[in-house]
């Protein structure tokens, strides 16, 4: 019986361990339609990793390539960095995107094939600034356009989760212990959601998405 105990208890501790592994929490969700057209965001983490923002996005659907055709993702994030409505994006009263200061649009691309050749697909994500002049997202500054071809260190696509690292040390960008994100799904209500932002050292103990610069540790990642 002594030699039964000590495996029993090394196994009843693992057990534990295993149920005391913390939860990934997501900033926010989002049930998608069965018929919707274009693959939306229905899980997301975004948090201030650093002087970036980073983001783990998940799609419903693939956002991108050969299985959405020309139906692929067409989505735009807003964030208040300062989560105030005095600066930034000036909507309609009442808008829940009012005050926004960033727009993060990720678009699934698709070349045309010419004539004899395979049509080219990728992912591209824009970056703008959204300064008080601005009355829509197109009236906002493009800080970066990014490729998952080209800016691997800025974006990673994986099946039908995107991930993002977004530069937040503009000069003209400002920032707060609270940030605000606001998501609007096709034909849904806004999302809005409170999350740390880029003062108080929230930038140190934001997500880590991206565990010490690893990209293949990118999908289990704990935020």
């Amino acid at each position: 019986m002594k030699r039964v105990l000590p495996l029993l208890v090394c196994t009843l501790l693992a057990g534990s361990s295993a149920l005391a592994k913390p939860k990934e929490r997501s900033t926010f969700r989002y049930t998608a339609p069965a018929d919707g057209e274009r693959p939306v965001i229905v899980d997301a983490v975004i948090g201030p990793q650093g002087s970036d923002f980073a983001m783990r996005l998940r799609f419903d659907k693939e956002p991108w390539g050969e299985a959405c055709k020309n139906r692929c993702a067409n989505t735009t994030l807003l964030i208040d960095t300062d989560n105030s409505k005095q600066t930034g994006l000036k909507l309609a009263a009442g808008a829940p995107g009012n005050g926004a200061d960033l727009a993060i649009i990720i678009q699934g691309m698709r070349d045309h094939a010419q004539e004899g050749g395979s049509a080219q697909t990728w992912l591209r994500v824009k970056v703008r600034l959204l300064g008080n002049e601005a009355s829509s997202v197109d009236d906002g500054e493009l800080l970066a356009e990014l490729s998952h071809r080209q800016d691997t260190d800025r974006i990673q696509s994986d099946d039908k989760t995107v991930y993002l690292l977004i530069d937040a040390t503009s000069a003209s960008l400002p920032s707060a212990r609270k940030a605000r994100v606001v998501y609007q799904p096709p034909g849904g209500k806004p999302i809005q959601v409170a999350i740390s932002g880029m003062i108080g050292g929230g930038g140190g103990k934001g997500v880590r998405i991206f565990k010490d610069g690893n990209w293949g540790r990118a999908p289990t990642a704990n935020p």
